[in-house]
């Protein structure tokens, strides 16, 4: 089986997160620059088997859009024409930077480790993926 990576799309920074081969445990693998996020995720599927991509879909506690979905959706175009072969869908998002923030405070992580907007990114991604594998139970 290949495996099935994840993605906090942001601004600045981005999370990924990648299950096991099996598809049973997700765990965080890294936070990558979003201008090196295309390139970094070519070169990764060069080295391991990747059945399919989750992204978080950005939405408001009501549901609209937030203002980061289109810079979301401009990705995923961009990848769907460049990587046809590795499907990317939209998995919903919302709360994942809370539980990430509970999360590192339930472990224990003093202050100025919980200010890591790259570690919570990558924690964020490694909630979205949890999420998904739950939900195709």
């Amino acid at each position: 089986m290949a495996r099935i990576l994840s993605i906090d799309y942001g601004q600045k920074r981005t999370g990924l997160a990648v299950t096991d081969p099996l598809q049973l445990i997700a765990g965080g693998l890294a936070t990558v620059s979003t201008s090196e996020l295309f390139e970094w995720l070519k070169a990764y599927l060069e080295r391991e088997q990747v059945e399919r991509i989750v992204i978080g879909e950005p939405r408001q506690t009501n549901g609209q859009p937030s203002e980061n979905l289109g810079r979301v959706q401009q990705f995923v175009n961009r990848w769907r024409k460049a990587v046809p072969e590795v499907p990317i869908e939209y998995f919903d998002e919302r709360f994942t930077s809370v539980l990430a923030h509970q999360a590192m405070i339930e472990g224990g992580l003093k202050k100025k480790a919980r200010q890591n907007k790259g570690l919570v990114d990558e924690i964020s991604a490694t909630i979205i993926l949890e999420d998904y594998l739950r939900a195709r139970r």
